[in-house]
């Protein structure tokens, strides 16, 4: 469909909202699909956990160094061709990745290509929401898409574990290709209004911006390998200390030149990369900080739980994703349920009441995790945990969309999707880092400890895992010793040692993940106590595809009904 037109109707805005759903449910899909089969995945193409932990988390840190940037890429270009020309992107990737038979060609396939075209598509669906409705039926459609994700992550897991089980975790790339295809089929549908001016897309301001967000999250990454502070043998280092903190403090300080820079283009009538004013937004700030908290503790949690379930008690992929299943349900019921029975209820209260169920959720299975428990024990806290993130997932959305005027959608939406994502990848890294580094001080402890082992098999243990020790299943460790001759004593050992080494390293980063969520208690004070809505506009609901709008027609400040 060409610019200028509108859906056609009725039916005409059924088709938009579904291809932008659809795109919507593509993203959120590859952020928890694969946690289940991590395992499999990593034996699969000859790498480790570790290594795939990293291709997890350059994923998220792609999108999030690109996201403003692609955002402006799409008010230069068109909304629609830059939401086209990312789904032809992320389908290269999704076919790369479905081939790939190593962890470098999955990192350029799943983590560059996909990260990239994940770039230009989410800031665009946000703009083309704006731009195929009317300002009153923008909230339906916008909770119609923010529900298309969470469907997206309640079904990843089972979707993933399906495929593992019974065909390949090769299945799940492949199909995203075929999805990407009627995207693209249905996506001719779209109007795509011109924008009032012609944008300039500040280069300085890009390269400042994924430099210091780069920097600082591979920073976090690294830091089980080569140690927080003190560096790890062989890690790299500067006047004795860790490279991770400098590339932290590289980052940070990158990121600061980048709001300075964007400041003084504002001060001289330049158009910036991001409006410093946004970020002088309460109601803005205060979503953008929820959502950079939800995905942190989210990510984190998805990467935890199915290593516990598949790696410490050797569940398959299709069992994993069937135990994560109630985090899916209850996510899945809050976010659509609570705009439906509860439209007028205050988003600040439902959001901490979000944060509090992941909370003790966290605290719950933080309690449960024992070398004795079986796979029922991640019942109870997934349900909490699931019903804080559908809670959250229920309210932010229109929180961060609300607080500007509308011809700001698309600039939130590369804000809010680079938060999200920042969010995302250093949670998996730093529940990751955690994770390595307490298994690894916790492994050699025992081993230390234990009478049974030899002192020169004690001396090589410290030696050559000092770097980091694997998080390892029974059986591929059982391999190894095999493989090493070991005897039966320092097998026994090992196992032992092992075992209790997982737990701890679990323990400790669902620890960190539950400090982050209480942190976040403290910023739910600039969540709005009443929903925001234009006045007079109707209550949101899923009670049907919103009506479509021509899309010429400006946005006006002075309309009573324009948000504010």
């Amino acid at each position: 469909m060409s610019a200028g037109r509108e859906p056609g109707g009725r039916a005409g805005a059924t088709v938009v909202l579904a291809t932008l759903a659809a795109g919507q449910f593509l993203m959120a899909l590859d952020s928890s699909v694969m946690n289940v089969s991590i395992a499999t995945v990593a034996e699969d193409i000859g790498t480790t956990v570790s290594g795939l932990q990293g291709a997890i988390t350059a994923y998220t840190l792609v999108m999030a160094m690109l996201m403003i940037s692609g955002g402006k890429v799409g008010a230069i270009i068109g909304r629609k061709r830059a939401f086209t020309i990312g789904c032809v992107i992320y389908g290269a990737g999704s076919a790369t990745t479905s081939l790939a038979p190593n962890l470098p060609v999955l990192l350029l396939g799943w983590s560059l290509l996909e990260g990239i075209g994940a770039a230009l598509i989410l800031p665009a669906i946000v703009a083309l929401v704006a731009g195929n409705f009317t300002v009153e039926r923008r909230p339906a459609a916008y909770g119609l898409v923010t529900a298309a994700g969470a469907i997206a992550i309640a079904l990843g897991p089972l979707i993933g574990g399906i495929a593992t089980t019974y065909f390949s975790w090769r299945w799940v790339f492949a199909g995203e290709v075929v999805v990407v295809l009627g995207i693209l089929l249905l996506a001719r549908r779209m109007a795509d209004a011109p924008p009032d001016h012609r944008p300039r897309l500040d280069v300085v301001g890009a390269v400042l911006s994924a430099l210091g967000i780069g920097l600082f999250v591979f920073g976090v990454l690294r830091s089980g390998t080569w140690g927080w502070f003190l560096p790890k043998p062989d890690a790299p280092a500067w006047l004795g200390i860790s490279a991770t903190v400098w590339l932290m403090l590289a980052g940070l300080l990158l990121t600061w030149l980048f709001l300075r820079w964007e400041s003084r283009l504002t001060r001289r009538g330049t158009e910036p990369l991001v409006d410093p004013d946004l970020l002088r937004n309460r109601q803005l700030t205060g979503g953008l900080t929820m959502f950079f908290f939800q995905y942190l503790v989210q990510m984190g949690v998805f990467f935890l739980v199915p290593l516990y379930l598949s790696v410490a008690l050797g569940l398959s992929a299709l069992m994993t994703g069937v135990r994560i299943l109630p985090l899916s349900l209850t996510l899945l019921a809050a976010a659509l349920a609570i705009p439906r029975f509860l439209p007028d209820v205050s988003p600040r209260r439902v959001v901490r009441l979000g944060i509090l169920s992941m909370l003790a959720g966290a605290l719950v299975l933080l309690a449960a995790l024992d070398t004795d428990a079986d796979a029922a024990v991640v019942t109870l806290p997934l349900l909490l945990i699931g019903l804080g993130m559908g809670a959250l997932a229920s309210q932010l959305g229109s929180v961060t969309v609300s607080a500007v005027p509308d011809e700001k959608s698309a600039e939130v939406g590369g804000v809010q999707n680079t938060v999200t994502n920042l969010g995302a990848s250093i949670g998996t890294a730093l529940a990751g880092s955690i994770m390595i580094a307490t298994l690894t001080t916790s492994f050699l402890t025992s081993v230390d400890q234990n009478p049974a082992v030899p002192d020169e098999v004690k001396a090589r243990a410290s030696t050559e895992l000092a770097a980091g020790v694997p998080f390892l299943s029974d059986a591929q460790l059982t391999t190894v010793l095999a493989d090493a001759n070991a005897s039966p004593e320092v097998t026994a050992a090992a196992l032992d040692a092992n075992a209790e080494a997982r737990l701890d390293g679990l323990r400790a980063a669902l620890a960190v993940l539950a400090f982050a969520g209480t942190g976040a208690l403290f910023f739910t004070q600039r969540i709005p106590a009443t929903q925001p809505r234009a006045p007079g506009a109707p209550v949101p609901g899923p009670a049907g595809p919103p009506d479509p709008q021509p899309p010429h027609r400006p946005a006006d400040p002075t309309d009573p009904a324009h948000p504010r």
